[in-house]
């Protein structure tokens, strides 16, 4: 890893090692270009790491690598999350790309030559391009009526979930949230806990498993995750949110989990749902997800209502890219072993746009 930040002007500054940053590294190495990696993280494979100890990948392993290294593990085993930061730490000590850690970018803006700077709470840096490469997992969110849940009322998000061992054994648990997270964590308590999950919408569900092959075989075969974003059924599959795969609710409810309409309020410990019921809690387990964090981007025109600006990850500045957002290009665009061919189409157009890049004119900061 790099100790101290370059003096020159790179040609790449990377925000994020994680898979994404990983993967246009990878790249961005082949054709020589001067880069680094740039990344909060203590760690390579920190954001996976850090996850509840029994999740799992829903992908088999021979969907999880990145270019130039298969995941190794055997072919339809599914890696735990120690697993995939152990492959990701592996991958970076394989291919070593300049990368410095503990490094948050506290704001990125550009100089009046048109040039990005970059700064950390360890030193600025210059770099032509730059590539926001931090995922879609940033900030936990919970919603406002968490506020008027009890002080003595256990509150998790599901960042902060590890194991059962955070809640008291036969605890009232609500876990507001019924996409993968929600459910797994939900299964996962039922056995220590009685457990209430809370529905704000429901999603397609689907057998890890149809016809003896794995669901993603059946997926990858009929070009589910290359279906273009931007194309009529690319559309209409964003509309209708994630696959829950592997959980059915009909088997939750059948291990004693309730299941109850939308969250509406909290008053001390009485939740209240959408169909005028209440109960009695007492722990919440937040599966509510994440929202993106761009404050330290001070690049006008490029986060607008909270959503970046891009087209397949170039932006219309000049210069400014993202890798790694959902649906960036395709559905496969956020996941593992797919995020590797957005890198590669990004990594050539980067070049395209070095060769024939003109002075920028001046911006204001």
């Amino acid at each position: 890893m790099t100790s101290t930040l370059p003096t020159d002007v790179l040609d790449v500054a990377v925000i994020g090692a994680g898979q994404a940053g990983l993967a246009l590294g990878h790249h961005l190495a082949r054709r020589d270009a001067d880069f680094l990696l740039l990344d909060a993280a203590p760690e390579i494979g920190h954001s996976w790491r850090t996850r509840w100890d029994s999740l799992r990948l829903f992908s088999p392993a021979q969907y999880d690598g990145l270019p130039g290294l298969p995941f190794p593990a055997p072919a339809d085993s599914h890696p735990t999350k120690d697993d995939v930061a152990d492959y990701l730490a592996g991958y970076a000590r394989h291919f070593a790309p300049p990368a410095r850690l503990d490094s948050p970018v506290r704001r990125l803006h550009r100089a009046d030559d048109g040039t990005f700077v970059v700064e950390t709470p360890t030193g600025t840096l210059r770099a032509r391009q730059v590539v926001v490469a931090t995922g879609p997992f940033q900030v936990p969110w919970i919603p406002a009526l968490a506020a008027g849940v009890a002080p003595d009322v256990v509150q998790l998000h599901s960042a902060e979930y590890r194991n059962p061992g955070q809640l008291p054994a036969g605890a009232r648990v609500l876990v507001v949230g019924a996409a993968n997270s929600g459910l797994q964590i939900a299964a996962e308590l039922a056995s220590s806990c009685s457990v209430t999950v809370a529905v704000g919408s429901t999603q397609l569900e689907l057998p890890q498993r149809i016809a003896g092959r794995d669901l993603f075989s059946w997926l990858s075969r009929a070009g589910f995750f290359t279906v273009p974003a931007g194309s009529r059924i690319g559309r209409r599959l964003r509309a209708r949110g994630d696959l829950v795969i592997g959980t059915r609710t009909a088997r939750l409810r059948r291990c004693g989990i309730g299941f109850r309409p939308r969250l509406t309020g909290f008053t001390g410990r009485t939740a209240r749902f959408a169909d005028g019921t209440s109960a009695e809690v007492d722990a919440v387990v937040w599966a509510t997800g994440y929202r993106s964090d761009h404050s330290w981007l001070h690049v006008p025109g490029v986060v607008v209502d909270g959503q970046v600006r891009h087209d397949g990850g170039v932006t219309d500045v000049p210069g400014l890219y993202f890798l790694g957002l959902p649906w960036q290009t395709c559905r496969g665009s956020a996941l593992l072993g797919f995020v590797g061919a957005d890198a590669a189409v990004l990594s050539a157009r980067m070049a395209a746009d070095a060769a024939t890049a003109q002075p920028a004119p001046a911006v204001a900061r």
